[in-house]
């Protein structure tokens, strides 16, 4: 097995064989990197491989193992600048004892550790947690502030919406091939609406759910019609979904209680769908008039009333209102200025710091 290796040196030094550290094994000592050796982690070469080049490190002179991103990253990235998650560590790669064992033996053979960090910006898409609530909520995410989103461009209709760029053509056009799916989604005891773009998916504000879960009274009534209890939890549930807090609103009480009703009530739904096989089997018949050329204008009405507008991804030059990294579209900016935004971000290398796990960290794109 191998990996990408790059051997660098500072200040023209000679990189003898010479060992930076005397140290005892786990002892914590700063020193400055002299001579830095970069390691490319990734499903290929994760950090336990690593354990077995630190003797030849050691030959080589190398003060510091300069590590790339090892955060969680999307499903098999290479490179792991595409962060999904700052507070965990990414499991195609290893555990924290994996990373505990490396630090160590590096410490042994006199070697420090340096993480490259990448602050400036995640990837975004359905595998990243806080992006896809905002998806769902909108401006009343608790991850709002996160994104440098402009909630209020120019263009009337986009207007508290996150324009999505991410379709391959113009959006009437991907939606007359039937391209856009209304699905359900279950996570965790957690039930939803999605809509699905072939791999990708973008969920529903849950003050909308009445509208497809509620489109057919009659036929509700009719399927329930011996269930009486689950047909009047199931019709308060869709009203409670309604009365959900808006997107805009902008009174801290209210976002809070948005965040919270819409967990319980997707709780409820979940419950009332494994415990009713005919409510989930009308379910599921509400959901199918929302496809083909029949439902092809329910759909668009739909997702007008979302958080989000999939376009042409084309537009992006000219109608994108997120901050990305550099014209990336799907590796979003993050707000480092705002105090939460900092602390949650750097929490987790903070504590590998703090642990005495990690030596340095190299700040990609401090800006």
């Amino acid at each position: 097995m191998s990996a990408p290796l790059e051997a660098r040196g500072a200040g023209g030094e000679d990189a003898g064989p010479a060992r930076q550290r005397t140290t005892a094994p786990h002892a914590v000592q700063a020193t400055i990197p002299r001579a830095t050796y970069r390691v490319q982690f990734h499903a290929g070469f994760r950090l336990a491989d690593a354990l077995e080049l630190v003797p030849y490190l050691a030959r080589l002179g190398i003060s510091h193992l300069y590590a790339s991103p090892i955060l969680k990253a999307r499903p098999g990235s290479t490179h792991g600048y595409d962060i999904v998650d700052h507070g965990t560590l990414n499991p195609e790669i290893g555990t924290r004892a994996d990373l505990e064992r490396l630090s160590a033996r590096l410490r042994e053979h006199g070697i420090g550790l340096v993480l490259d960090i990448v602050p400036n910006h995640m990837g975004v898409g359905s595998d990243n947690g806080w992006w896809m609530d905002v998806l769902e909520n909108g401006q009343a995410s608790e991850r709002a502030e996160f994104f440098d989103v402009a909630w209020r461009p120019a263009k009337p209709e986009l207007r508290g919406k996150v324009l999505l760029p991410v379709l391959g053509d113009h959006y009437g056009a991907v939606l007359d091939r039937g391209e856009l799916v209304l699905e359900q989604a279950l996570e965790n005891g957690i039930a939803g609406l999605q809509v699905r773009y072939w791999e990708q998916r973008f969920p529903l504000d849950p003050a909308t759910y009445p509208d497809v879960l509620g489109a057919d009274p009659a036929g509700l009534e009719a399927a329930l019609a011996g269930d009486a209890d689950t047909l009047a939890r199931y019709q308060s549930l869709l009203t409670a979904f309604a009365k959900l807090p808006p997107r805009d609103a902008a009174d801290v009480a209210a976002r809070a209680e948005r965040a919270r009703d819409r967990l319980l009530h997707r709780r409820t739904l979940a419950e009332l769908l494994s415990r009713s096989p005919a409510l989930a089997a009308h379910v599921d018949r509400v959901i199918r008039t929302f496809a083909g050329a029949e439902g092809r204008a329910r759909l668009h009405a739909l997702l007008e009333k979302q958080a989000w507008r999939l376009a042409f991804w084309r537009t992006a030059a000219d109608e994108i209102n997120y901050r990305r990294f550099f014209d990336i579209n799907d590796l979003a900016g993050l707000r480092q200025e705002e105090p939460r935004v900092l602390e949650e971000t750097h929490r987790f290398v903070a504590e590998l710091v703090a642990a005495g796990i990690v030596d340095g960290l190299r700040i990609d794109h401090p800006d």
